[in-house]
């Protein structure tokens, strides 16, 4: 039950904790000491390290880490055309704890530009990598439901249909220019799905004015105007996060009022799902996968502490999922990304590759080399 095409039956979300390079070349680009081509360089060797790192454990997929970003969307989505990356009066609360105070506001039509940097990023990637490049952008449900409404200016958008329509269109041009790129493995990272979850987070956006009802199938035609640009030799995954900052997480909630349609009507190919505590729920929401060849990558390896799952454990896990869809659509990677924002979580780069060695090794336990 080995695959040959993504998601991998050992698979990552995305991000990797930044090295010690990448982060003294960052702080001294932010204090002026060095050019933006020398930080570049910088980032280009520890991103082929990284890579090796990643192809070492035996991953038949690599990233770029993240590594050229602050935030996991803000970076992508603030270089959208119509959308601004700004301050703000406050971060983005945690558990316990602040992101920077930055935030995205919609202040013209949203569209994709041409020479957007992530393509180089992607095609950077692409050129040192043997296996296969996976590029990680936000989903584009993500410029919605943060700021809702009050975020997107209602002279530009008087009406929310057509900043959905705008969106997804903008969305399907990105589809369209990473497949021109060489991409052939592309994720969206999805937290509005996972906030949907969360009695807490409908109760804030429903303060700032949004109205929740009916806004998971809004989210879904919106994703799906993307994914029709999609061709056929193209996969496109998406990673549910509840919020992975410095160890810390924003929603609890299991997927049972989002699994129907998030299973069932958005048209991705692969969902990466959180499962690596009780703030998931339990796996039966699972029974909405629809039979075929759409995976479930199953999150049970947490990136937010350093301590190494049993085996024997992650193992009985796994059979528990298979009690509500097929063990060959399922897969293993991590729960989140090891560093969703420059900050990174609370473990050690070795704590980090232990991981991923381990969840290589469960994967062919389970489904065979």
């Amino acid at each position: 039950m080995s695959r040959t095409k993504p998601p991998f039956r050992a698979d990552l979300v995305g991000s990797f904790l930044r090295t010690a390079p990448l982060k003294a070349a960052r702080s001294a680009r932010e204090s002026g000491q060095i050019t933006a081509a020398e930080l570049k360089a910088v980032e280009d060797t520890e991103i082929e390290k990284l890579v090796r790192h990643q192809e070492n454990c035996g991953l038949k997929l690599a990233t770029d880490g993240e590594f050229r970003r602050s935030w996991w969307h803000f970076d992508f989505l603030g270089l959208l055309d119509g959308v601004d990356l700004v301050d703000a009066e406050q971060g983005i609360q945690f558990a316990g704890v602040q992101t920077k105070a930055q935030t995205l506001k919609v202040s013209g039509k949203v569209d994709f530009p041409a020479n957007h940097p992530f393509l180089d990023h992607f095609r950077f990637l692409k050129s040192v990598t043997r296996v296969t490049p996976k590029m990680t952008i936000p989903a584009p449900t993500v410029l919605h439901f943060r700021g809702g409404r009050r975020a997107i200016d209602s002279k530009v958008y008087p009406e929310m249909d057509q900043f959905f329509a705008d969106t997804g269109a903008a969305y399907a041009k990105a589809v369209r220019a990473f497949y021109d790129a060489g991409c052939r493995y592309l994720q969206f990272d999805d937290t509005a799905f996972a906030y949907l979850c969360s009695p807490v987070e409908r109760e804030k956006a429903r303060q700032r004015g949004d109205d929740t009802e009916g806004l998971q199938q809004k989210y879904a035609d919106m994703i799906n105007i993307a994914l029709k640009a999609k061709p056929a030799d193209m996969v496109i995954t998406t990673h549910i996060c509840r919020g992975n900052f410095r160890s810390t997480w924003v929603s609890e909630g299991g997927y049972e009022p989002v699994a129907e349609t998030l299973l069932g009507r958005c048209n991705y190919d692969g969902y990466f799902l959180e499962y690596d505590n009780e703030r998931a729920g339990g796996f039966e929401p699972l029974r909405f996968l629809p039979k075929g060849d759409k995976q479930v990558v199953l999150g049970l390896i947490t990136s937010k502490s350093g301590e190494l799952e049993s085996r024997d454990v992650i193992k009985r896990r796994i059979d528990e999922a298979s009690k509500f869809a097929p063990l060959e659509q399922f897969c293993l990677s991590p729960q989140c990304g090891f560093a969703s924002t420059e900050e990174g979580n609370v473990l050690t780069e070795d704590e980090q590759w232990a991981k991923m060695r381990e969840i290589v090794a469960i994967s062919e336990e389970v489904w065979g080399r």
